[in-house]
């Protein structure tokens, strides 16, 4: 297709997503108290506004910090919704778009990305959920006990977002470094070379991204991000063994050329030549078909 084509693609996917974007998220706004109460449901909050004082680091209580932050937290809070939930449709969307340049055993391999990297995403987010509480009471009990916590609702919102996106983003790592191995990108030796690096990156990445900043998030991050990094090597050293065998020229160097077979090969029988045609008349010793 033209360029324009190509645009006037582009707009249309994206239209479309947008389009599922928007009407996921006024939907959620219907039930923004709930989704709100569900994101800040691991904050260990006080019973009560005087007592909060009394229970010191052991909980908090939630607060708006200026006039305007209920609507900008509603509405914060419907398109993390609505992006969420309407991911299997800009995914398509975008699968969609990219498909019609990719060979078949590339659709094959992206139809796999799309459907590996949803559930290993919604595996981080709930595991994200799960330690949230654990987090919060660590950041809460360095409270002095003439303290009381007052949090902003906004504040907690964001925190409780950010922490599933790294988590659920950071799980797709490995997916990511498999589909570099079925292109060809990287081979599972090499990533077996990389192992000390990356397991300290994996943990210098779990400190920095984690917003509770706590050595508790951090491990429980990096710890299954480093499992599924091992898994990811284990597939890939299997396809590249499954590769090889079908390769006849695995063992050459990338400069050496392969070798050709000289072998003599019978051609067959002769195909007899066409007569020729019958001499006219010769000029000056040649006829005409000379």
């Amino acid at each position: 297709m033209p360029l324009t084509e190509h645009l006037r693609e582009l707009r249309n996917r994206l239209a479309k997503a947008v389009l599922a974007i928007v009407v996921v998220a006024v939907v959620a706004a219907f039930y923004n108290k709930q989704i709100m109460d569900f994101l800040s449901g691991p904050v260990p909050q006080c019973p009560d506004r005087d007592l909060a004082k009394s229970h010191g680091g052991n909980c908090a209580v939630l607060v708006f910090s200026n006039l305007t932050s209920p609507f900008t937290t509603i509405v914060k809070v419907c398109l993390l919704a609505g992006v969420t939930v309407s991911a299997p449709i800009w995914l398509y969307q975008l699968w969609a778009f990219l498909a019609p340049g990719l060979h078949k055993n590339e659709k094959k391999y992206t139809i796999a990305f799309v459907a590996t990297a949803a559930p290993l995403f919604l595996a981080g987010a709930y595991l994200a959920y799960l330690i949230m509480p654990t987090s919060m009471q660590v950041l809460l009990s360095i409270t002095p006990d003439s303290a009381a916590n007052t949090l902003a609702l906004d504040d907690i919102l964001d925190f409780s977002v950010r922490m599933i996106l790294v988590f659920g983003l950071a799980f797709e790592l490995p997916l990511l470094l498999v589909m570099m191995n079925l292109a060809g990108m990287v081979s599972g030796q090499a990533m077996v070379k990389w192992w000390r690096g990356v397991v300290m990156g994996v943990f210098v990445f779990g400190a920095v991204a984690t917003p509770s900043t706590d050595p508790f998030g951090m491990c429980v991050l990096a710890v299954p991000i480093i499992i599924l990094y091992f898994g990811a090597v284990g597939f890939s050293i299997l396809n590249d063994k499954r590769r090889a065998r079908r390769n006849p020229d695995r063992l050459l160097d990338d400069d050496e050329a392969s070798p050709l077979d000289l072998t003599p090969q019978s051609v067959g029988d002769s195909e007899p030549m066409p007569a020729l045609p019958e001499q006219s008349h010769q000029r000056s010793g040649y006829d005409d078909v000379t």
